[in-house]
C-alpha cells in the first residue's frame, strides 16, 4: 500500500511522511496536530475537521480528485455541519464519503495522514505560521537525493541546475505567459487542464501536440519550480472554487499566481547559486 518516504522535522515536531499507492505523498495530521496538542492531538483533528469550512474544503477536494467520492455522504454531513451535537472524526469521514485525501494508517507508524494539499490547509489553521515551516521542511525532503524520490523529479532536478541560465530564460519568455483574453475566456475541460494553461501557457493536449516525441506528458517535463508552483496552484484553486469565484477570473488570478510565484522562486535559486560561487571561489583563492 505504501512505503516511508521520511521524515519532517518543524518547530521541533518530527512528522511522519509516506507515499500512498507509491506514488502520492501523505503526511500524518496526527503527528501536525501535536504542534499545539501533544497530548491530545485526536481531539484538535476532530475539532478541525468538524467544521464546515473544513467538511466544504475537503468535499471540493475529493470532487477534483475522486471519481467515487460519495456525494450523499457529504451532502448529509454537510447538513449536519454546525448543530452543537454534530460529531465528525477523520475515520467517520473516510467512512462517510469514501474519501481518499484522507487515511487512516495502522502499525508503527500509524495515525491519520493526508494528501499534502490537506496536510498544509489542516498546518495553517492550527498557525499559519508553522505551515510556513512545514511546506519548507516538506521541499527540503522532496530535494534530498537520499529519500524516495521519483527518478524523474531527480533527473529534471539536476538538469535544472545544470541548464540554469537556459531554464530561467525559459521560464521567463515562454514557460508562464500572460494570458490573453481569448485564453482566459477558453471553457477548459478539466480543472487539471486550467492550471496547466494557467502555469504553462497551454492545455496538455497542446503541449503533446507540440512534443511528439517526448516522454510523458506536461507535468513529467516540468521543473522542480513549476511542480512546486503547481502544487500552490491546486490548493489555491480548491478555495476559488469554494468562494463561487467565476472560471475566466480564477484562470486569470491562477496564472498571475503562476508568475509571481515563480519569479520569486528563480530569483531565489539564482541568488543561491551565487552565494556558491562566491563561497567557490574564495576556497580557489
Amino acid at each position: 500500500m505504501s512505503n516511508n518516504r521520511g521524515t519532517i522535522h518543524s518547530s521541533g515536531v518530527a512528522i511522519s511522511v509516506f507515499q500512498y499507492d507509491g506514488a502520492t505523498d501523505y503526511i500524518s495530521l496526527t503527528d501536525i496536530a501535536k504542534y499545539k496538542a501533544p497530548d491530545e492531538p485526536n481531539e484538535l483533528l476532530r475539532n478541525w475537521i468538524r467544521s464546515r469550512n473544513t467538511i466544504e474544503y475537503l468535499g471540493t477536494w475529493e470532487k477534483l480528485h475522486n471519481d467515487k467520492l460519495n456525494i450523499h455522504g457529504l451532502n448529509h454531513l454537510l447538513d449536519e455541519a454546525g448543530s452543537h451535537s454534530f460529531i465528525l472524526s477523520p475515520t467517520k469521514w473516510i467512512k462517510e464519503t469514501s474519501a481518499i485525501g484522507i487515511v487512516s494508517r495502522p502499525g508503527r507508524y500509524g495515525g491519520t495522514y493526508a494528501h499534502s494539499d490537506i496536510a498544509f490547509d489542516f498546518a495553517a489553521w492550527i498557525s499559519p505560521e508553522f505551515k510556513l515551516y512545514l511546506i519548507k521542511d516538506y521541499q527540503q525532503l522532496k530535494h534530498d537525493s537520499h529519500s524516495h524520490l521519483n527518478i524523474d523529479w531527480n533527473i529534471n532536478r539536476e538538469l535544472a541546475k545544470i541548464n540554469y541560465r537556459i531554464h530561467t530564460d525559459a521560464i521567463k519568455n515562454n514557460i508562464v505567459p500572460v494570458l490573453s483574453s481569448k485564453q482566459t475566456s477558453y471553457k477548459y475541460a478539466t480543472e487539471a487542464d486550467r492550471l496547466n494553461v494557467a502555469l504553462f501557457g497551454q492545455t496538455a493536449r497542446e503541449w503533446k501536440n507540440g512534443h511528439p516525441e517526448a516522454t510523458g506528458n506536461i507535468r513529467d517535463n516540468a521543473s522542480l519550480e513549476q511542480l512546486t508552483v503547481l502544487t500552490n496552484l491546486e490548493s489555491y484553486n480548491a478555495e476559488l472554487i469554494i468562494s463561487r469565484i467565476p472560471d475566466i477570473e480564477r484562470t486569470e488570478k491562477l496564472n498571475q499566481m503562476a508568475v509571481r510565484q515563480l519569479e520569486t522562486l528563480t530569483t531565489n535559486t539564482a541568488s543561491l547559486k551565487r552565494l556558491k560561487e562566491l563561497e567557490q571561489q574564495k576556497r580557489l583563492k
